[in-house]
């Protein structure tokens, strides 16, 4: 229940962010599949590892950490689903940030419902950043 409250709270920190969908899923990484959980929020997309991964220190200590990925909305460039012809289980959604940074979760048990959520999500972002940077300037040029 703490790991639950604490992942909410990185999901909607404020009062303008919500919490749209959970979805249990894999984040495919260099070293394999990671199962979590991927929130989705009106700002942010986070993944979070249900299990914790080992590790070890510079110090030689060996460590427990859960894996964790949190993505801003208005910091992706696209989101891809897979190729067709793929059978479910190797369906993936590629989520690919603006600084060249690519992610690929797949696992879902919802995969279209799940595409389209983070991708209404996306759109809902841009239009609201938009919308901002379009309020801003209209009120710097009657400032002048």
């Amino acid at each position: 229940m703490v790991l639950m409250r604490q992942m909410l709270s990185l999901v909607s920190s404020d009062p303008i962010n919500k919490l749209l969908k959970t979805y249990a899923c894999y984040l495919s990484t260099s070293s394999g599949l990671v199962i979590g959980t991927l929130y989705l929020s009106t700002k942010r997309l986070v993944f979070h590892g249900d299990e914790p991964l080992c590790r070890y220190a510079a110090s030689g200590q060996q460590e427990w950490v859960y894996y964790k990925v949190v993505l801003l909305l208005d910091q992706l460039s696209f989101v891809s689903p897979s190729p067709k012809g793929l059978v479910h289980s190797e369906k993936y959604i590629q989520v690919v940030m603006r600084d060249g940074h690519e992610f690929r979760f797949m696992g879902f048990v919802s995969y279209d419902k799940a595409l389209k959520n983070i991708n209404e999500a996306l759109q809902h972002d841009r239009e609201n950043n938009m919308a901002g940077r379009v309020q801003v300037r209209s009120v710097a040029r009657l400032g002048k």
